[in-house]
């Protein structure tokens, strides 16, 4: 993000805006992953997201396009759901708000080809969610293995994202492993980590306890120091370490709508939807705006107290 940016989300947060807006464009998909937070109850407080009206063709076009005039956000996430289930609608979206010069980030499984046409969208940023390697990924994951993610993502220009699990960590050279193999490939400029963020009471299997926590956060700053295109550094890991006490102490979350599949339905208090366990919060955007927000203005004044300050202003703006 440059000066630019931060002065024009700065300003939407004055006037009581939202910088960034995701939409879970569809409530369909494919696969049926493990510890999916998108398709558990608590995501819209008990109202499975499968049983949620979503829309299609225009009307899906339209919808999207009626929320970005409303909101007028500064990015977009589009993520579901599966997205490429409605890739015939984002043929026709994607270039509408390419050329309306929004930044937006696509989150797929990869588990259709990826139209090639996309490649000349500047502002457009594909992420494919990967599992681990190819055993543990193929075996959560299917149909959208690593032959077909490696098939349909030929020749385009994607990032990797990947969210960390208990069932891995104490596995030696496992991570180093998944960093070298998506490293190598010519199409990843970008390899993102998360870790797991369980809801409040969960007992997941897939939690981290905290010395798996910290052992994680170790390895990764050392493999960023060896890998260029593992984003992974000692803000983050400070975010990660310290992650905010609530969603109203979160910058993430304070500063992105979000919208389920039907339009109408808000995911709160974050993407997660729910009661998410701040104490564990796993979210990469979250630890990395989480380390902005420590970062001291004349190393004084902590960001996230501007922050707080111009949020207040917001909120009542957004009420008169």
């Amino acid at each position: 993000m440059n000066s630019s940016q931060v002065i024009k989300a700065w300003g939407k947060i004055l006037t009581g805006g939202y910088p960034s807006l995701s939409i879970e464009i569809t409530r369909e998909c494919p696969l049926r992953c493990p510890g999916c937070y998108a398709y558990e109850p608590e995501h819209l407080n008990g109202t499975p997201l499968r049983q949620l009206p979503d829309k299609k063709g225009d009307d899906l076009v339209k919808g999207v396009l009626e929320l970005v005039d409303e909101y007028k956000p500064l990015h977009i996430s589009l993520v579901g759901g599966e997205p490429l289930v409605r890739f015939r609608e984002l043929n026709s979206l994607l270039p509408i708000l390419n050329e309306r010069r929004i930044p937006v980030q696509l989150v797929t499984s990869a588990v259709r080809e990826i139209p090639i046409e996309w490649n000349d969208l500047d502002l457009l940023e594909i992420v494919i969610s990967i599992d681990g390697l190819q055993p543990e990924h193929d075996a959560r994951r299917k149909p959208a293995t690593y032959e077909r993610i490696l098939r349909n993502i030929e020749g385009r220009r994607v990032k990797v994202h990947t969210t960390v699990t208990s069932q891995t960590v104490e596995r030696a050279g496992y991570w180093e492993e998944f960093v070298r193999f998506w490293s190598e490939r010519a199409e990843v400029w970008k390899i993102w980590f998360s870790f797991f963020t369980p809801q409040i009471g969960g007992d997941d299997v897939e939690i981290l306890s905290p010395s798996m926590r910290e052992k994680m956060i170790s390895e990764l700053l050392e493999l960023a120091g060896r890998y260029p295109k593992l984003y992974f550094n000692n803000y983050i890991a400070e975010g990660y370490r310290n992650p905010p006490s609530s969603p109203d102490e979160c910058i993430f979350s304070s500063t992105t709508i979000n919208f389920s599949a039907d339009f109408k339905t808000r995911v709160t208090p974050c993407q997660f939807g729910g009661e998410p366990d701040c104490s564990q919060c796993g979210c990469m955007a979250s630890a990395g705006l989480t380390a902005v927000g420590n970062y001291r203005l004349g190393k004084v004044v902590p960001l996230k107290s501007i922050y707080r300050a111009s949020k207040g202003v917001g909120k009542v703006l957004r009420a008169s």
